[in-house]
This record gives structure tokens, sequence and C-alpha cells, in this order.
């Protein structure tokens, strides 16, 4: 597998395995930072476990109603907040590194789709 990079309006996303310290890549148009395999797989995992809970919890809120709904690891916290269909995802590193960064509600869908793809190439 060599080193994929995956982007669109307001995201960016990346893996290279071959990599020796960082292999994967999130950003925005504006930053990035380079992941750690363990970083990735938590990041990747939250995020989808994070739209899975918002398509859930859509069922019980009114159309006006905004949800907020937080996930953690060892590695990283995250949120998404707003409504279940436009909701912000927002992240933070606890890994040393002193890093926070967060997508619009436009990004998210598109960004969600890539990360359930990237390794997959």
């Amino acid at each position: 597998m060599e080193r994929v990079v995956k982007s669109g309006t307001g995201w960016r996303v990346g893996w290279n395995p071959s990599a020796t310290q960082y292999q994967a890549l999130i950003g925005t148009d504006d930053w990035a930072i380079e992941l750690t395999s363990a970083e990735f797989n938590d990041f990747c995992r939250l995020s989808l476990q994070l739209a899975e809970s918002i398509a859930q919890i859509a069922q019980e809120l009114m159309d006006e109603e905004k949800i907020s709904c937080e996930a953690e690891s060892d590695l990283l916290w995250m949120e998404v907040t707003g409504y279940p269909h436009a909701y912000s995802l927002r992240f933070i590193l606890h890994t040393g590194r002193g890093v926070e960064g967060s997508w619009t509600p436009q990004a998210v869908p598109s960004l969600i789709q890539a990360v359930q793809m990237i390794q997959v190439f």
C-alpha cells in the first residue's frame, strides 16, 4: 500500500503506512496535523462512533433541537455539536503535542466518508 491523501472542501485526510513515526494526516484547508497510527485509529473509531450516535439520537429530537455528543480515548477527545443533519466535529489530542482542531458542518459528511475508506486503499 502506498501513500493516500484525500481532500475536499474544508477537509483533508491521509494515510502513509510506510512512514516511520506519523502515518496519518488530518486537517482542513488552513491547518493539518500528522498522527501516529494509534492516534489515527482512535480518531477514525471515535468519529464514526459519534456519527452513529448522532444518527441514532436524531429520531428522538425535534427538528430545531441541537445536540452535543462526546467520545474519548486515552489518546484524544472528540465532540460533535449541531443538528443531526449538520454538525461540527472537534478534537483535542492528549498525547503531549497540544493540538486541537475542528471541521465545519459542511465538511464533516465528506470527512466521515473518507475516514471510513482511507485505510482500505
